[in-house]
């Protein structure tokens, strides 16, 4: 087969024809870059741009949340080209909408400093240990995250921007003492019923059904026993995850790792220092030279410093690390050599500064007893990702070089092919269900022709080729086959027909106070219950006809499982209490609020130019 496609590839007519192609890539990339917009764009707001890489690890990141919270569930929904669209389209409106609002704040004059920046980053509880900043968690809680310290500094920038806004918006939302009061009375309204339940079970076991009324609710519904399309699938799969198990790693590995990546495993240098920050570059100067002269640092921070946050301190900023400071006072502080020593004035972006070194903490390294099981899971995940994509090229060679055939590709991955039944969308192992996947295996060079399909990622480090063995078209299945579901199915529809006519009839009775005919059907009320607003046939026992006293009302429901119930009710009871106020009135201000930000967002969208490119 390869010989023959060298032979074609050196014919005249072939390379006419690759001359075309690689021209039109030329002229079709070339215009895309001077067109400009959306090659690597996901979508503008005004001059801003969010890129297509943010985009995408954004989707990705919202995708794994939902999977975790609906697991198979919204695998499932994920098999459906069109709710992945959607999906992603809502990613990335909310991102539209958060540089919007960034925007908006930006313009109407909200700001963030880098010190409220910093300290905030020194207060997150999960940069801490023993209540305490902890340099060495914050910078591998960063690495894992991918962000770096300016990076991850400028995102809570962002968000403590956008936050501020948000809490003018809910901050000036309030609710009225009538709406509350009429509020809780319907929520903490409950209601007196009893029932008469009809169970559709119980009649549909009764219906008498002929052959001639099977055959034409067969023929009335024959989507639903319609058999869909349906292929067999072959497919090779590798899963980096899958082979860690596989991988030995002895302690004289984990000892060389450790060796070769002590700084990894050392903590930061740390400095705890003092400050005296003014605006005046004359008046540093000033302080500097009494300073000199022999001033005590503390009382003149006391008494001078601007820092009001750590003034009353002595001006003590505690102890900071790299990568959390303004670049030029970070600069001056770590060049300090020795405890005592003192800064000349240093300018920055909040001022004029004068620093001190109270105390060095030098870099020190974790014994290897205490890294030696975190070490391990690297040398692990590293092994299982090299020895991946080894595979992965061979997997992507070998089964475009034997397209025919997954047995050449299993045997130079040692993995076994899996084959399954026929399946179709709806019934398909979860590994097939990735969108890429689905498409791939419906696609005419898989399905029709019998080739194999390209290397799929269907998560990180997890990939699958696939093909299709043999296929069978849709097409409604005979009689004889569901003629048993058919018969279930219809006497279900005939017994609920009954149970309806037979609710409508004690109904009617019922509310010209005749009770007989709940005797004649073998009927009877149940005891009384207090139902609220969560209860399963709330929406009809909330909308019936208050009682007058004495008095009882009816009305015809239908359970969660279709049976059909009668319902009477008897007494309206409302609860209001104190707690149950506070929950309405602060529920009242959340949603006014919501309402008046997506009001916002629609009049920033009006003005405001967006495009959109991630259909491109």
């Amino acid at each position: 087969m390869m010989d023959r496609l060298r032979e074609g590839v050196n014919s005249l007519a072939v390379k006419i024809i690759l001359g075309m192609i690689i021209l039109s890539f030329i002229f079709a990339g070339v215009g895309s870059y001077l067109v400009g917009g959306g090659v690597n764009t996901a979508a503008t707001v005004g001059n801003a741009e969010i890129s297509r890489g943010e985009f995408e690890q954004a989707y990705q990141n919202e995708r794994n949340r939902m999977q975790s919270q609906l697991g198979d569930y919204f695998s499932a929904m994920l098999g459906d080209p069109a709710y992945v669209a959607s999906f992603r389209q809502s990613v990335l409106d909310r991102m539209v909408n958060d540089v919007l609002l960034e925007q908006h704040a930006e313009k109407i004059g909200l700001r963030v400093s880098d010190d409220q920046v910093r300290q905030l980053i020194l207060e997150m509880p999960q940069f801490q240990s023993n209540g305490q900043f902890d340099s060495e968690i914050y910078q591998a809680a960063l690495r894992r995250a991918g962000f770096s310290p300016d990076s991850f500094a400028e995102y809570l920038r962002r968000d403590l921007v956008r936050n501020q806004l948000l809490s003018a918006v809910q901050g000036s939302e309030f609710s009225l003492e009538g709406e509350v009061e009429l509020q809780t009375t319907l929520v903490g309204q409950t209601r007196e019923i009893r029932k008469v339940t009809l169970s559709l079970e119980d009649f549909a076991q009764n219906v008498a059904l002929t052959e001639e009324e099977i055959t034409d609710y067969y023929q009335q519904n024959a989507e639903r026993y319609t058999r869909p399309e349906q292929v067999v699938v072959s497919y090779l799969e590798l899963d980096a995850q899958a082979m860690r198990d596989s991988i030995e790693v002895t302690e004289q590995d984990i000892a060389d790792y450790y060796e070769q990546n002590i700084d990894k495993y050392s903590s930061e240098e740390q400095r705890s220092i003092s400050h005296i920050l003014v605006q005046d570059e004359a008046a540093a100067e000033e302080i500097l030279s009494e300073l000199n002269a022999g001033a005590d640092f503390a009382a003149l921070a006391e008494e001078k410093s601007e820092d009001f946050g750590s003034s009353e301190d002595g001006g003590s900023l505690g102890w900071i690390e790299r990568g959390v400071m303004d670049p030029a006072f970070e600069d001056a502080a770590f060049a300090l050599a020795s405890v005592g020593d003192m800064t000349e004035v240093v300018q920055s972006d909040f001022g004029f500064h004068i620093i001190k070194l109270d105390e060095l903490k030098d870099s020190e390294a974790k014994p290897l007893t205490e890294v030696s099981d975190e070490i391990k899971l690297e040398l692990v995940d590293q092994q299982a990702i090299d020895e991946f994509y080894n595979l992965q090229s061979d997997l992507e060679r070998i089964s475009f070089e034997f397209p025919d055939s997954l047995d050449d590709a299993a045997q130079a991955v040692g993995v076994d092919v899996v084959t399954t039944d026929f399946i179709s969308q709806a019934d398909a192992p979860q590994v097939l269900l990735t969108p890429a996947v689905m498409q791939a295996i419906l696609s005419p060079e898989v399905k029709e022709d019998g080739l194999n399909s390209e290397v799929i990622e269907v998560a990180p480090e997890h990939v699958i080729v696939v093909r299709v063995d043999d296929m069978r078209d849709e097409m409604v299945l005979p009689i004889e086959e569901v003629k048993e579901q058919v018969e279930v199915q219809l006497a279900r529809v005939k017994g609920e027909q009954k149970a309806i006519e037979v609710a409508d009839s004690v109904l009617t009775a019922l509310e010209a106070g005749d009770t007989s005919l709940l005797e004649e059907n073998d009927l009877a009320f149940g005891e009384l219950e207090t139902v609220n607003r969560g209860a399963p046939i709330a929406n009809t026992v909330f909308a019936m006809t208050k009682p007058e006293s004495g008095q009882k009302t009816y009305a015809k429901a239908s359970e969660m499982n279709g049976d059909i119930a009668i319902v009477e009710l008897s007494e309206i009871n409302v609860d209001m209490n104190a707690q149950m106020s506070e929950q309405v009135a602060y529920q009242l201000v959340q949603t006014n609020a919501q309402q008046d930000l997506q009001g916002l967002i629609e009049i920033l969208r009006d003005e405001i130019s967006i495009e959109y490119f991630i259909n491109e």
